[in-house]
C-alpha cells in the first residue's frame, strides 16, 4: 500500500453550481466510505477484505472521487484488476484489465464524474500490460452502457443471469490499439 505522497489527484471543476469534485487514489482508510457508496448504489456488495486486496494489489487504479468543498466526502470509486486468462486465438496467457465496480452516488451523477474515473483509470490498469478491457454491465443499465461506448467499448456477449438476480449482463470490450 502506498503513502499519501503516491496519491495523485486531479481537479474537476463544472459551472452553474454544479460541484467541483477531486479524483485520486482510494486509500486504507477510505474503504468503508466507498463500501457505503457502494451499498448505497449498487445491488452487488463486496466484503471489506476485497476492496483491501484490490486495494493492496492494484492501488494505482483503485480511484475515488471526493467534493472539492470536503475532501473527505467520497461520492464515487472505479477499482480494476488484471486477470491472466487463455487468449481466444491462440495458446497463451493475456492479462486483461476488468472493471470491477464504478458506483457514484445518484446526486452527483450527470457531472462527469464516472467519466473522470474511467479517463483516470483505464490509462493506470494499462500499465499492467492488459491485452484489453473488460466489464460487466446490467442489460437495463443504459447509462452506463451509453458511458462505456464512449470509451469504445463493445458487447461481445450475453451473460445470462450472471447477477443474483437473475439479470442478464452485457460482457463488453475495448480492446488496445497496438502502436
Amino acid at each position: 500500500m502506498g503513502t499519501d505522497k503516491d496519491i495523485r489527484s486531479s481537479s474537476f471543476s463544472k459551472t452553474n453550481n454544479q460541484p467541483s469534485f477531486i479524483i485520486r487514489r482510494c486509500t486504507f482508510n477510505d474503504i468503508e466510505e466507498v463500501k457505503n457508496v457502494n451499498e448505497k448504489e449498487l445491488p452487488e456488495d463486496y466484503p471489506f477484505f476485497f476492496y483491501k486486496s484490490i486495494l493492496d494489489n492494484f492501488p494505482e487504479s483503485f480511484l475515488i472521487a471526493c467534493l472539492k468543498s470536503d475532501p473527505n466526502i467520497i461520492v464515487g470509486y472505479i477499482m480494476w484488476r488484471v486477470e491472466r486468462i487463455p487468449s481466444k486465438d491462440s495458446l497463451r496467457l493475456v492479462n486483461k484489465g476488468h472493471l470491477v465496480s464504478i458506483a457514484v452516488l445518484e446526486e452527483y451523477r450527470r457531472f462527469g464524474i464516472a467519466s473522470a474515473l474511467l479517463s483516470k483509470s483505464m490509462p493506470e490498469i494499462l500499465k499492467k500490460s492488459i491485452s484489453e478491457y473488460v466489464l460487466e454491465v446490467r442489460v437495463s443499465n443504459e447509462g452506463a452502457i451509453n458511458l462505456y461506448k464512449g470509451f469504445n467499448y463493445k458487447t461481445e456477449t450475453v451473460k445470462k443471469k450472471y447477477y443474483k438476480d437473475g439479470e442478464n449482463a452485457y460482457y463488453m470490450v475495448c480492446k488496445i490499439e497496438e502502436e
